[in-house]
């Protein structure tokens, strides 16, 4: 039967140049949907069962089983804390305005975002302030102001309007994903059948939300994961989920000699994950080459929020933001018959990003297996957003989903760095290599910067 999710893993494993007979080895379960007016639960389960199947060919593993409801829930939070609360998720000034002529969403939960967009809007943190001063904007004026002042903001737009915009065209030339070859020179290495990434290391460079995901599932295949971020960069709500069996560390990179710890730890990697834009990493004389020159046979993976090309390349944003630009959240509002942005019930195209990353990372895992090259992989959450959107409204099963049994969680307690928590169980598995996480999620800055 062909169904949203079937389209949505055929068009993932196609861009991944992935063998067209190779999706008959993947199988769907479960039932249910979240509460959209797209097929968010089709993309959940197709991306995961995306890097299932890449996982798979990588093990040489015959069967991928993904599982619709419980692929759904990862793309919320995998962790039900026990007598702890997560902080909130978003801050006091975050979210949609009424401007003069439509919405916009103000992305402000990082201090220097939040203090771009106050500055520009001359008020205080104060929402009722923010709120008088956006009524006296035109949404796209007030977009253009926040982001030229090195803040994070979007404009709703409908799906239409998005198509017409410089950028929405530029999406809408680019592919799903690159995955070219690049370099020659890689440690000999072969995948374990049961920890297929035994014996492989994860640079993640990378924070909310796609690339965290990635190196996540990257761990649960086995991989040794160091996570860097800068001195003072917390995410508070995110930290518990996401740095599950990763060591996390910090270098200031505005010091000499963190930046040559950077580049000691990327010459002895086997994976770099990273969402620097790109003028960023050339500052530290890290740009394609010189990550290359440093490393022949890196598997370097690299992700933007709204495309390598057009007049947004490098543009900051998230998730969130990509969804009021790229017409999704004016069609949940329309749709539904609401008066304000309707967003997706959860963070989906940072999800879904994260395991078409993560299928990228091991397929080149695999190429170089095979070949000894390195690969460079590219992708952007707009991309994901258009997938989404050629998807059409609706999906296969209009039922909620489930309410969750003990039968849905990991049996044994997960000892967080903040308290005792339950784990979700694997969306997928692959078999004969079963994911599992070596380390319990714990706090950022908690590690050294070395390789164990």
């Amino acid at each position: 039967m062909s169904t949203p999710g079937h389209h949505f893993l055929k068009t993932i494993w196609q861009a991944l140049g992935g063998a067209p007979d190779a999706l008959d080895r993947v199988r769907f379960t479960g039932a249910g949907s979240l509460p959209s007016v797209f097929a968010v639960s089709d993309l959940a389960v197709a991306s995961v069962a995306a890097a299932g199947l890449a996982l798979a060919e990588l093990a040489g593993a015959d069967g991928v089983v993904a599982d619709r409801r419980l692929s759904s829930a990862w793309f919320g939070y995998a962790l039900r804390p026990q007598g702890w609360d997560l902080p909130p998720a978003w801050d006091a000034v975050a979210g949609d305005y009424r401007a003069a002529d439509g919405w916009i969403r103000l992305h402000t939960n990082a201090p220097h975002h939040r203090a771009a967009a106050l500055s520009v809007l001359g008020v205080p943190a104060e929402r009722a302030a923010v709120a008088r001063a956006v009524a006296g904007w035109t949404a796209g004026d007030l977009e253009a102001a926040v982001v030229a002042a090195g803040g994070c903001a979007a404009e709703m737009r409908s799906a239409e309007a998005w198509a017409e915009h410089p950028q929405g065209r530029a999406v809408a030339a680019s592919p799903l994903l690159t995955l070219e070859t690049a370099g020659q020179g890689a440690r000999d290495w072969r995948p374990d059948a049961a920890r297929p990434l035994t014996g492989i290391r994860v640079l993640d460079l990378t924070r909310i939300l796609a690339g965290p995901t990635a190196t996540r599932f990257l761990a649960g295949c086995g991989a040794q994961v160091l996570r860097i971020d800068p001195p003072g960069w917390a995410e508070p709500n995110l930290e518990p989920d996401m740095t599950l069996g990763k060591r996390c560390a910090r270098l200031d990179l505005r010091r000499a000699d963190d930046v040559a710890a950077l580049k000691r730890l990327l010459a002895q990697a086997d994976v770099l994950v990273h969402g620097y834009r790109p003028d960023a990493l050339a500052r530290l004389g890290l740009d394609a080459d010189g990550r290359r020159a440093l490393n022949p046979g890196l598997v370097d993976v690299c992700l933007d929020a709204y495309g390598w090309d057009g007049p947004w390349a490098g543009r900051r944003g998230f998730d969130s933001l990509v969804q009021m630009s790229a017409g999704i959240a004016e069609a949940g509002m329309r749709l539904r018959g609401r008066d304000k942005p309707t967003p997706l019930p959860v963070q989906a195209l940072d999800h879904a990003t994260g395991y078409i990353l993560a299928a990228m990372a091991l397929r080149g895992l695999a190429h170089r297996a095979r070949t000894g090259q390195g690969t460079v992989g590219r992708t952007a959450l707009a991309s994901t957003a258009r997938l989404l959107l050629d998807g059409g409204a609706g999906g296969t099963d209009a039922t909620p989903l489930a309410p969750e049994t003990d039968a849905d969680f990991n049996p044994a307690l997960e000892q967080t760095g903040w308290g005792p928590a339950r784990r979700l169980a694997p969306p997928v598995m692959v078999a004969g290599a079963p994911l599992a996480w070596n380390r319990p999620a714990g706090p950022l800055g908690s590690a050294l910067a070395i390789w164990e």
